[in-house]
């Protein structure tokens, strides 16, 4: 009779890759047109001017130009405002 259990395999010896979300330009860096500014799951960040928006969340730069950051009112679906940074790029 064996004096050990089986080792035997796990079901929870695996991981994914991360996804190397967040902020890829800081607040006055330079930015060409159409570069990567922040990439995200949902809306933490929102698009000021020159921004736009990806189908998955990513904000990027719709013209060269300086990052801005900046936190301001934004009305929320209740009707409510809470404070919520956007991000705007300035030629």
């Amino acid at each position: 009779m064996a004096h050990k259990k089986a080792g035997g395999s796990t079901s929870l010896g695996r991981d994914s890759a991360g996804q190397r979300l967040g902020v890829k330009v800081g607040d006055g860096q330079w930015t060409p047109a159409g570069a990567v500014i922040v990439r995200q799951r949902g809306a933490h960040y929102r698009p000021g001017k020159n921004v736009r928006v990806g189908s998955d969340d990513t904000l990027y730069a719709a013209v060269a130009g300086k990052v801005r950051f900046q936190k301001r009112p934004a009305r929320l679906f209740t009707g409510s405002r809470a404070v919520r940074t956007f991000v705007s790029v300035e030629k």
